[in-house]
């Protein structure tokens, strides 16, 4: 919620896949990948997960585009790829919303 306030009103579309996952399916990810993992495709169909989602994010928003640069170094990337995704898998086991849809997906 925070970034859809702060991001320019036509750079981005956002989706609320936990509610409606329909638009998933265009990009061929599930609703328990999308809600364990932050997903962003750009305007050329790349899809980015995880830190590089926040990366191709954070970009296109005034100010964060600094932290992208320093999250986005060769040395520091992993090391937030790791934590966050340590963060990520946490935080999914602990929704129940995550946990339905984890249940759906199999």
């Amino acid at each position: 919620e925070y970034y859809k306030r702060v991001a320019p009103a036509d750079r981005f579309l956002w989706c609320d896949i936990a509610h409606d996952p329909t638009s998933l399916a265009d990009i061929d990810i599930s609703q328990a990948d999308a809600l364990r993992r932050l997903h962003a495709c750009d305007a050329s169909g790349t899809v980015y997960v995880g830190v590089a989602a926040f990366i191709a994010i954070w970009q296109n928003l005034n100010y964060w585009r600094y932290l992208a640069m320093i999250i986005n170094l060769p040395f520091l990337q992993p090391v937030a790829a790791f934590a966050y995704d340590r963060f990520a898998d946490y935080r999914f086991s602990r929704l129940t919303h995550c946990q339905i849809a984890a249940r759906t997906a199999k």
